[in-house]
């Protein structure tokens, strides 16, 4: 795509990112937001933990002997750059919350990364760069080789090439890869797996504003519900299906495998153990971005749920309207027949209605008349045989330690990082049977930790109080830990 003289001058007045890099205030802006947002992997921060936040950070620069100063409060610049015209915090306050919160927009996100091309790199790795590039042609080449012979040839290719390397190592000639090289591999995953919660900003942006104009069509739409509801579902198939959102769903289904994340978390693990990374394993966060990911994909997932609740409430407030203006209608009916009930229009066909025709019934079709049942409640007690009755059935209540399953999970989660509900439950079996399989699904609803992989299904058993064994198919629950971020940033 060639640069356009016209787009390029319409882009500097309009663009967030391009108003960024021009503004007065741009190395601050740009300096804290990298710092808050990008440089600790988050995605939202409250209000009054951002502002203190600022308020550290002028300080900061007013002690260091900053040529500038900058004497608005920290509440005024983060009102001033999540401004309209401004585009470069996004403030929302989230379901269920009267906190206002803020993050990064796309836009924001985008400056910044390229403000971090300008400083010199100390390394530039040109030879992990290239085999990516070579390795992403491969992929295209074969991947729409439609002719077998071409496949089979390439596959007994690379067996080949396996058998040759099988039988170096068993030779003893192990190649290793040295310093320089691990290092220049280890500096692509980290630019590649930051910049890939940038594009989860991205997907996330898109849905909103599909949100938005939904909310606006929904407000100013005046025609039929059908033709709304056609418009409205064809705009969520546009992003749902598209590329990008069908690449999303591609992401999200591997990141959600169970499987997927133990090998991705054991990669990272012996990845940091490498001695040759020195300095660059400082940063602890990169160690569980596969999570930051999860909740970045997770607040996708949410604006999705969001959208499909607007929809439901537009259906349920349009048949409310209609059935209010339709009562009305009858009542204007009812007001002007009584107008004309004492002088009736001369004409003998004065009104029309289609589609209107008597109905017929035949007296003997109606029912004949049936007596209603009289019930007789006899009030007299009478005096008991003398059998004794058992009242302990009045005393068995089943009661379900919440406490004790939260301890459980927690005892769980302190061995691993994440664990699946059925191994809870095959370590913990379950005392009250189903309620208490019930109390855990209530659990994971309150725990914003816990997430429900719908593609994949576990079995659960236990005995029942009759000793029977019973059993239940349900979605995989993970629990994940929540705090180890925290902790190990403190």
């Amino acid at each position: 795509m060639s640069l356009d003289y016209f787009d390029l001058k319409a882009m500097r007045k309009t663009h967030p990112a391009w108003r960024l890099m021009a503004a007065e205030n741009g190395p601050l802006v740009a300096g804290f937001l990298d710092s808050t947002f990008r440089e600790k992997n988050i995605r939202s921060i409250e209000e009054a933990e951002l502002t203190m936040g600022l308020e550290d950070y002028l300080y900061y620069l007013s002690d260091s002997g900053a040529e500038q100063e900058f004497p608005r409060s920290a509440g005024d610049y983060l009102d001033d750059w999540a401004r309209n015209d401004r585009g470069w915090l996004r403030k929302f306050y989230p379901q269920g919350s009267d906190t206002p919160h803020y993050d990064l927009t796309p836009a924001a996100e985008k400056a910044l990364q390229w403000l971090d091309g300008l400083f010199g790199q100390s390394f530039i790795g040109t030879e992990s760069r290239l085999f990516a590039s070579i390795d992403l042609l491969k992929q295209i080449v074969h991947g729409v080789e439609e002719d077998k012979t071409e496949r089979i040839n390439e596959l007994n290719r690379q067996k080949k090439e396996i058998n040759r390397q099988i039988k170096a190592i068993e030779g003893g000639e192990i190649p290793v890869l040295d310093s320089r090289e691990i290092r220049e591999r280890y500096i692509q995953f980290s630019r590649t797996a930051r910049e890939l919660l940038g594009d989860f900003r991205m997907v996330e942006h898109n849905f909103r504003e599909l949100d938005r104009s939904v909310r606006e069509k929904i407000a100013a739409w005046t025609g039929e519900k059908g033709e709304l509801l056609e418009s409205i579902f064809g705009e969520h198939d546009e992003i749902t299906q598209s590329e990008q959102g069908l690449s999303f769903r591609a992401f999200w289904d591997f990141l959600m495998s169970s499987s997927s994340q133990e090998e991705f978390t054991s990669l990272l693990d012996r990845v940091f153990e490498l001695k040759e990374l020195g300095d660059l394993t400082d940063d602890i966060r990169l160690k569980r971005i596969h999570f930051d990911w999860i909740n970045a994909g997770e607040q996708t997932q949410r604006m999705v749920a969001r959208l499909s609740r607007q929809l439901r409430r537009f259906l349920d407030d349009r048949s409310y309207y209609e059935n209010k203006r339709i009562v009305r209608l009858l009542d204007s009916i009812d007001q002007k027949a009584l107008e004309v009930r004492e002088d009736p229009p001369p004409e003998q066909n004065f009104m029309k209605l289609d589609g209107v025709r008597p109905s017929l019934q035949l007296p003997m079709e109606r029912p004949l008349f049936s007596p209603p049942l009289k019930i007789e409640l006899d009030s007299v007690i009478l005096d008991g045989d003398g059998d004794t009755i058992d009242t302990s059935v009045l005393y068995n209540q089943v009661i379900v330690d919440k406490v004790r399953l939260q301890r459980n999970i927690d005892t769980a989660l302190e061995l691993q990082d994440q664990i699946s509900l059925g191994l809870i439950i095959e370590n913990y079996p379950l005392e009250e049977g189903l309620a208490e399989l019930v109390v855990y699904f209530t659990l994971a609803e309150e725990n914003s930790f816990a997430f429900v992989n719908e593609d994949e299904f576990e079995k659960v058993f236990w005995v029942d109080y009759d000793r029977k064994k019973r059993s239940a198919k349900m979605p995989k629950i993970m629990f994940q830990k929540g705090l180890l971020l925290k902790d190990e940033k403190e």
